[in-house]
């Protein structure tokens, strides 16, 4: 018999860069499921705007991943105000693209401190509240990039590919320790959201609505799911390729023309987020600008 699902009412979550994108639908599906939500980004004002469209239930709160203290001090007022977070969604994240030879190592480096540390951080963080309280579930929004390296965001990939490797080795240690705690990684195809712009379309897939992350995510969380394919039938494309020669896996990709997703990407539709994303951790300067990868591809 199927487990039934588990009862989200009156739970608390934190979701990390919940102002816009996944991290706001996430946000209203949670709501919907009667949970508590804490809205962290480090653009507060626009914080404040989505926990406002929201009502009641959320609160709005400053947040920048890469920085342990505002990590903690995020936490703090979340369940100050929300009580103990149950739920941590580290959704945060940023996908600067072109040719990697181009990519400068301010560009690199900022990816890897949001899309990595800033998961690292908030895995520790909440697993201090949890693992006293045997008690929690920690969602780390990962890409299907973090199965499969996409030519055009070769650094992009690694992190991903890190949030599942992250993912995996924690759970396989709370599993030591006995520890009633779950994790789990959400491997989304394109969203039609402002990081998601521009990008190319792979034969076979269309490109995703927040809502349907969102709706992913809570379904992980009524069942304890681990690996979260968005759509479920790309989980099916993977086993696959695994099982098939390298030679006619890839074939496969270049027939999809999954190898053009970021690729083959257009610039100009992603020059407002390319340029937001630069200005996206306080503690770094804005790299300047460098070739796309569409410079000179057909």
């Amino acid at each position: 018999m199927a487990k039934q699902p588990r009862i989200l009412a009156g739970q608390t979550a934190a979701i990390t860069g919940a102002a816009r994108g996944i991290g706001k639908a996430t946000a209203q599906a949670l709501l919907r499921q009667g949970m508590k939500v804490a809205i962290g980004d480090v653009d507060l004002a626009a914080a404040r705007q989505t926990a406002s469209e929201l009502g009641a239930s959320t609160v709005a709160l400053p947040l920048d991943v890469t920085d342990r203290a505002s990590f903690t001090a995020f936490l703090d007022r979340a369940e100050e105000q929300l009580g103990p977070v149950d739920v941590l969604v580290n959704n945060a994240g940023i996908m600067q693209i072109g040719r990697f030879v181009d990519e400068d190592d301010l560009t690199a480096r900022r990816m890897v401190d949001i899309n990595i540390h800033g998961v690292i951080h908030g895995t520790k963080l909440a697993l201090e509240r949890m693992v006293p309280r045997d008690r929690g579930h920690i969602v780390n929004i990962s890409s299907q990039a973090g199965k499969f390296g996409a030519p055009g965001g070769a650094t992009y990939s690694a992190t991903k590919h890190a949030v599942v490797g992250l993912t995996e080795a924690v759970r396989g240690e709370l599993r030591l320790m006995n520890a009633h705690i779950d994790v789990s990684y959400v491997m989304p195809f394109v969203v039609n959201t402002e990081l998601g712009s521009g990008l190319g379309e792979a034969r076979g897939l269309k490109s995703l609505q927040p809502a349907d992350v969102a709706d992913a995510i809570v379904d992980a969380l009524q069942h304890g799911t681990v690996d979260v394919w968005v759509p479920k039938s790309s989980k099916r494309t993977n086993t696959l390729g695994t099982l098939l020669p390298r030679t006619l896996s890839e074939g496969m990709a270049r027939a999809m023309k999954a190898d053009r997703v970021l690729a083959g990407a257009d610039a100009n539709v992603r020059r407002n987020y390319e340029l937001r994303a630069s200005h996206s951790e306080p503690g770094l300067e804005a790299a300047p600008e460098t070739p796309r990868l569409t410079d000179g591809v057909d």
